[in-house]
């Protein structure tokens, strides 16, 4: 597998990181910019430039939830009853999750949002962060309810030896940020959170619809559907970020940028089937290597569709039940309706194509 290591040769332009107080400042509304602006750091909302930005983040609000309130007794009395490898495939794509939460709480707070010189936008990523903390949550209530020794998969990223190197990897371009902010490595990091949100997460989120399938864990994948609903909102957050700026910094957007984010959509595709493989381990009925390769190259090919790149494989969704099981409105029976589901959730329903 090749580094991610970013290109540097479409610009060199250092993005200086927005003051938190900045009064000199008389930039206008229309003079906003997702990065590279001189806010005053002052969140005037009564005045707005993406509005996109400012609907998506009411719409996050209002899909508030906690969960504690998915009761995970049935799961920890059908964990028992799992095979060896949907055991060793659940812990395995928990740890992953984990990991990904982890990682992208930090980078939001620390490696993105301070070069972000947008309020509206800034409050999206504060938001995320939120969520991505609160799914962080989320994994810890549902590896207490199933495991005897919890250590055992939060220290899993240092004895798997396939889980670091998945890790080091999907890390790498936001290192490559921290070392060296210029415009074109935050925009490239803005096509990794795409990869992230868009395809590593969903290929996590299968393995443990799956098994609900096949009526094992179903408490788990209700708790993975709240937490696919906020994924889809990072996504659009995004990919919707990518779109602005090609409208505005058109000359960011060269022939070799987009010859370099292909070919990261290439290498996580190849990363992120090889994975799927490796927790199956041909053993998860509904999973076979053939079909984790086609359902992750029909994600790859929807990301680079919504922010205007060209499909690379032409391959169709070979598991479509996946998105009935992901879908709260599909979903016959709730445990906990009185709670949750009574809630204003927002009008956020499971299709990503915004």
């Amino acid at each position: 597998m090749q580094s991610q290591e970013i290109n540097n040769t479409h610009t060199n332009n250092i993005v200086s990181r927005k003051q938190i107080y900045n009064p000199h400042s008389t930039e206008s509304v229309n003079e906003r910019r997702i990065f590279g602006g001189n806010p005053t750091a002052i969140f005037e909302l009564n005045k707005i430039k993406y509005q996109w930005a400012y609907n998506h983040w009411r719409t996050m609000l209002a899909n508030t939830w906690f969960p504690e309130e998915v009761n995970m007794n049935q799961d920890k009395r059908d964990y028992i009853e799992l095979t060896l490898q949907e055991k060793q495939g659940y812990d395995r794509a928990l740890a992953q999750l984990i990991f990904m939460d982890s990682l992208q709480t930090n980078n939001l707070i620390d490696n993105i949002n301070p070069y972000i010189t947008c309020p509206e936008i800034n409050l999206l990523l504060v938001r995320q962060a939120y969520e991505e903390s609160l799914h962080a949550q989320s994994y810890a209530v549902m590896v207490d309810s199933i495991s005897a020794n919890t250590d055992e998969i939060y220290e899993m990223w240092r004895k798997d030896k396939r889980l670091r190197s998945k890790n080091d990897y999907i890390a790498d371009v936001y290192i490559n940020l921290a070392k060296n902010p210029t415009e074109t490595n935050l925009l490239k990091a803005m096509f990794a959170n795409q990869i992230l949100e868009g395809i590593y997460f969903y290929s996590g989120f299968a393995f443990f619809y799956t098994l609900a399938r096949s009526g094992k864990m179903q408490n788990s994948a209700e708790m993975i559907r709240f937490i696919q609903r906020d994924e889809i909102t990072h996504l659009i957050i995004f990919q919707n970020m990518i779109l602005s700026l090609r409208q505005e910094r058109q000359d960011l957007f060269t022939q070799e940028l987009q010859e370099d984010v292909l070919e990261m959509f290439r290498q996580a595709v190849d990363l992120e089937s090889s994975w799927g493989e490796y927790i199956t381990q041909g053993q998860i009925l509904g999973l076979t290597p053939k079909i984790i390769r086609q359902y992750i190259e029909y994600l790859a090919d929807k990301r680079l569709k919504a922010v205007d790149y060209p499909a690379l494989y032409g391959t169709q969704n070979p598991i479509k039940w996946v998105d009935d099981q992901a879908n709260f409105n599909n979903q016959r029976t709730n445990f906990f309706e009185a709670k949750v589901r009574n809630y204003t959730k927002g009008g956020l329903v499971f299709d990503d194509d915004f």
